[in-house]
């Protein structure tokens, strides 16, 4: 086995879990942390592991308290607290098409926002487009002609997310639904965008699950090359 092809397959074994710095010469995309149910001194020496690798480091989902700390023994890290993020060395030279990221409302700016800085840490250059549901599809409409220039649009959508199929009707490039978790009660914590979301007409439209902003990311910055 090449040395390469060595690091590309490598992990640490810390017991409790086996970080792949290296993941992103493989797949494409860096390994993440998901933080819930991890104590912060495990979060703390898998992110010190997966600083050993090229980056970016991604820890999601991450307590305000563990993240400050985080940052104060990294300081290259920056915390985002909107996105529930702390990232590290993020790739900054931008490429490719522009990835679009939509939402029905502001409550669901923190699935988005952690959509588009996952793909931003990834190189990717974002735009966002908030507030433009279809209860007000007009503020919508007046972004038609710019959704075009998109390579890939993340669509972030509580209620009945029927946003997804809209933009849709209205991209030439893949639409990637993220159906939240906001809504009343008849919403079930998103189960009903996302079956609407599943049911889209649209047929560039592919959906991720519920409040998976860090996933619609990275498929996002796959696509758009």
């Amino acid at each position: 086995m090449t040395s390469r092809k060595r690091a590309t397959n490598s992990f640490k074994d810390l017991g409790f879990a086996k970080p792949e710095p290296h993941r992103i010469h493989r797949q494409g995309f860096p390994e993440a942390i998901y933080c819930p149910g991890k104590t912060e001194d495990q979060i703390r020496k898998i992110f010190a592991e997966l600083l050993v690798g090229p980056g970016p480091v991604i820890a999601t989902r991450i307590d305000p308290r563990v993240a400050r700390g985080l940052v104060i023994e990294f300081p290259g890290a920056h915390y985002y607290e909107a996105a529930r993020l702390v990232i590290a060395k993020a790739i900054y030279r931008k490429r490719g098409q522009p990835i679009y990221v939509v939402t029905g409302g502001t409550a669901d700016v923190p699935v988005a926002e952690e959509a588009a800085l996952t793909a931003d840490a990834l190189g990717r250059r974002i735009v966002r487009i908030f507030d433009v549901g279809v209860a007000g599809i007009h503020r919508l409409l007046v972004h038609q002609g710019t959704l075009q220039k998109a390579g890939a649009i993340v669509v972030c959508a509580g209620m009945e997310g029927a946003l997804g199929s809209v933009v849709g009707g209205l991209a030439s490039c893949p639409v990637i639904a993220v159906p939240t978790s906001v809504g009343y009660g008849a919403h079930f914590n998103g189960i009903a965008p996302l079956l609407t979301m599943l049911n889209s007409c649209a047929s560039n439209v592919s959906v991720v699950n519920i409040d998976n902003g860090f996933g619609a990311g990275v498929i996002a910055s796959l696509i758009s090359k």
